[in-house]
């Protein structure tokens, strides 16, 4: 379709074919992690298969991800931070292996991407881009070097800290040490920069956020964060911070996640957060029961309702905030317990696109929502590497 062609009247006619003329990116999926967490080789679930049906369900498959869509999705690298040292950066590279080996089981279906331009080829051949992202700072083990070697080895964003401070940048789920980046932490950033790697700000401290921009040379991304206004959580980005985002050209990748989209549910996930520790402290040595009584107690304790329209405000607010030019998608499937009513798996993105279309959003407003964005900030990154 030629720029000068009318698109469909209906919603999901234009989304259709706005996903057609621009790949959709989603900047977080935790999938990985879940193949990890039930102790399943890669054979052990089919992905070309419906996995909604396994026990406990998944979000993503090949089908689903049809259905949705899809033109490219960073697979998250995520690891606890213990056992620390080279035991964790082993089981980072395992988990990059899987990523190589889920792209090379459906070749029909994905293709790995490295730069910009192969996330626009693939698209184009019909097949979905699969990038790799590391969801964490304490996964390089303050080395430069191992920092160096997985980019090497294709990992494209690096998320500064995750939920617990690491030796040189402070999370926005833990109490301040460094008030932002060590020195160390600084240069972290300035690598990054140089060898073409997004630097991630989703759950870090506003010091750290504020620190990593005045560092960085080139764009930055938050992976899968929302809007404080909108839901005052930490992990969410305040207005401040979007506004300087305009100067600094990154994105906000809108971020599913219950807990961070409406009040009650924030207040929700910090309760079941703190019945999470409490039941750790109290079987330190037993996870499996750890585990048993926290679903016990969500059983008990159900979540308040979250919805797409919840995803929709948010997205509204950023682009006011941070401006149309600055939004973007991060899901975070399969890294979150709970669901979001319209929003349930990796085939809903339609949904989402058609419902900001009759909110007065343009077919070029979607089109950068979907994927646009994130490309000119991957090209400017790629462009700053390459001096």
């Amino acid at each position: 379709m030629s720029p000068n062609q009318s698109l469909p009247l209906d919603p999901s006619s234009t989304v259709q074919e706005l996903l057609r003329q621009v790949p959709l990116v989603d900047g977080h999926n935790d999938l990985p992690w879940q193949f990890l967490h039930r102790k399943l080789p890669l054979e052990g679930i089919d992905l070309s298969r419906d996995t909604s049906t396994l026990e406990p369900p998944l979000l993503t498959d090949i089908p689903r991800l049809r259905r949705g869509g899809v033109g490219a999705q960073f697979w998250a690298i995520y690891l606890p931070p213990k056992p620390a040292g080279a035991a964790l950066v082993r089981a980072a590279l395992e988990q990059i292996d899987l990523v190589y080996r889920m792209v090379h089981r459906y070749p029909k279906d994905f293709a790995l991407a490295l730069r910009a331009e192969d996330i626009d080829g693939i698209h184009r051949a019909g097949r979905i881009a699969c990038l790799v992202g590391l969801e964490g700072g304490h996964l390089i083990d303050n080395s430069l070097a191992v920092l160096r070697m997985f980019h090497a080895l294709g990992s494209r964003y690096l998320t500064l800290t995750h939920v617990k401070n690491n030796d040189w940048a402070d999370a926005a789920g833990d109490s301040p040490a460094h008030h932002g980046l060590t020195p160390f932490g600084q240069d972290v950033v300035r690598e990054m920069n140089r060898l073409g790697m997004l630097v991630d700000l989703s759950h870090v401290t506003d010091e750290t956020m504020r620190a990593a921009l005045r560092v960085s040379s080139a764009p930055v991304i938050f992976s899968h964060s929302s809007a404080r206004a909108v839901c005052n959580h930490p992990r969410n980005v305040p207005d401040d911070l979007l506004r300087a985002l305009r100067n600094n050209g990154g994105i906000v990748m809108a971020c599913f996640l219950p807990g961070y989209l409406n009040e009650a549910n924030s207040a929700h996930w910090s309760a079941a957060l703190a019945e999470k520790e409490r039941l750790a402290k109290a079987f330190p040595d037993k996870p499996d029961q750890v585990d048993a009584q926290l679903q016990a107690w969500r059983r008990a304790h159900p979540a308040p309702p979250a919805t797409l329209n919840d995803v929709a405000n948010h997205i509204d607010h950023l682009r006011e905030a941070a401006g149309i030019d600055h939004v973007g998608i991060g899901s975070d499937f399969e890294g979150f317990i709970g669901e979001v009513r319209g929003l349930e798996d990796v085939s809903c993105y339609p949904a989402l696109l058609e419902e900001l279309l009759r909110r007065g959003y343009s077919g070029e407003d979607i089109k950068k929502i979907a994927g646009l964005n994130f490309l000119r900030v991957f090209r400017d990154v790629e462009r700053v590497a390459a001096g």
